[in-house]
């Protein structure tokens, strides 16, 4: 029978079995380790809970005893005179245009002006051949010499039968045969005053004139070649003072045009193209009588002396009429406006830095502004940009648009 001393049971008296000491020396240290390392993890554990807890409630009360400032952008509700406008495209005509054709078939032999050029009215522009009218017109001259000397005889023997017949020597026939040979060369004579008339008109019709001031286009016809009468278009005069700017308008904005237009001359601004500092200004002179159905819009013209030509037919140019002007209109710059559910609102910013959420009533949209109908005092300061981080009654340390600090939100220090 195998027996195992060392790991017999102790009973009674006997003497105990023998403790492997080689077994205690391995378990016991495993034991203890383990003990300590968790107790370490959980010390450490909760040394991490309270600095994050500690911190925590350090943040919070640094937060509840201290407002961080927004910085945001400003600028100030201005009262001023405020003009109430109607702007569109326009585009620059010629205030008359007239088109020289030459009258009667003949040879340009002279052009007495440069393309482009301004002319005024009466000043001669092309010479054509007058030869052909001048034969013309001494044959008409010489065909009434001739038919006068006619008329002459045809009187006197007239009157010599009249007398005959007064006499009864005469016979009725011949008396009215003299008569009606009379009567005859007199309508001759007329016809060839008019025949006259006429050669001397085509005559003249050879020196061609400016029938306006303008300033001369292209030229289409140059010396040398013949022209027939109406057919061939010798230039183009354009008279550019004063010129018309023509735009049109929404059909609605109609009535209040037209009943300004009777109380006061409605001014009309035009900016010059190629220099965006300049305009010119004009005054509504014609409004269509027909309301252009496919886009609903009426065509207006005004009328400009345009003295340092600054306008040119053809041009495309930003009109923009004038309907009245509201006095003391409070306006601030076009990005302070904000839009929510229940409207639209600024951002004002208070004397201690604090901003406070206005709704406000808008009116006219300006170039950069708008006018508050309601909501805002003059001289109040409101938010223009950092909208977006603001809330009732949040600090704010603010700056003009140019970029200078305007006011500090925190004067205890704020970092």
């Amino acid at each position: 029978m195998k027996t195992f001393p060392s790991t017999s049971l102790w009973s009674g008296d006997e003497p105990g079995p023998q403790i492997n000491a080689h077994h205690i020396t391995e378990r016991r240290p495993r034991r203890s380790l383990g003990v300590a390392f968790g107790l370490a993890a959980a010390l450490l554990a909760a040394a991490t809970l309270s600095g994050c807890s500690d911190r925590a409630s350090a943040e919070t009360k640094s937060k509840k005893g201290t407002l961080v400032a927004v910085p945001v952008v400003v600028g100030r509700a201005e009262a001023k005179d405020v003009p109430v406008e109607v702007r569109n495209i326009g585009n620059v005509e010629a205030y008359s245009t007239v088109t020289i054709r030459s009258q009667i078939t003949g040879q340009i032999i002279q052009v007495h002006f440069q393309e482009g050029q301004e002319v005024k009215a009466g000043d001669l522009l092309f010479s054509i051949d007058p030869r052909p009218a001048q034969g013309a017109l001494r044959h008409a001259q010489a065909d009434l010499k001739r038919d006068e000397a006619q008329l002459v005889s045809a009187r006197l023997e007239f009157e010599r039968q009249k007398k005959l017949l007064a006499n009864s020597i005469a016979s009725q026939d011949d008396y009215e045969k003299a008569q009606a040979a009379f009567y005859g060369l007199e309508a001759t004579v007329m016809a060839d005053q008019s025949a006259i008339s006429n050669a001397t008109l085509n005559l003249e019709y050879t020196s061609i004139r400016a029938p306006i001031d303008g300033r001369t286009g292209n030229l289409m016809v140059k010396k040398g070649n013949i022209v027939k009468a109406p057919d061939d278009s010798l230039v183009t005069i354009n008279q550019v003072h004063p010129i018309y700017v023509t735009f049109s308008v929404p059909e609605q904005d109609l009535p209040e045009i037209r009943a300004r237009m009777r109380e006061v001359a409605l001014p009309v601004q035009v900016g010059v193209p190629g220099d965006a500092t300049a305009t010119v200004q004009g005054e509504l002179t014609f409004i269509d009588n027909s309301v252009d159905a496919t886009t609903g819009r009426i065509k207006l013209k005004g009328t400009f002396t345009n003295e340092n030509d600054a306008l040119w037919p053809g041009q495309f140019v930003q009109a923009t009429l004038t309907l009245r002007t509201l006095p003391r209109a409070i306006v601030v710059p076009s990005h302070a406006v904000q839009s929510s559910q229940n409207g639209e609102f600024v951002f004002v910013v208070k004397a201690d830095s604090t901003v406070q959420k206005r709704p406000v009533v808008i009116g006219l949209s300006l170039k950069d502004a708008i006018v508050i109908a309601r909501g805002v005092e003059p001289g109040e300061t409101v938010v223009t940009d950092g909208q977006l981080r603001l809330t009732e009654g949040a600090k704010v340390t603010t700056q003009t648009a140019g970029g200078g600090t305007t006011a500090e939100a925190d004067r205890g220090g704020t970092p």
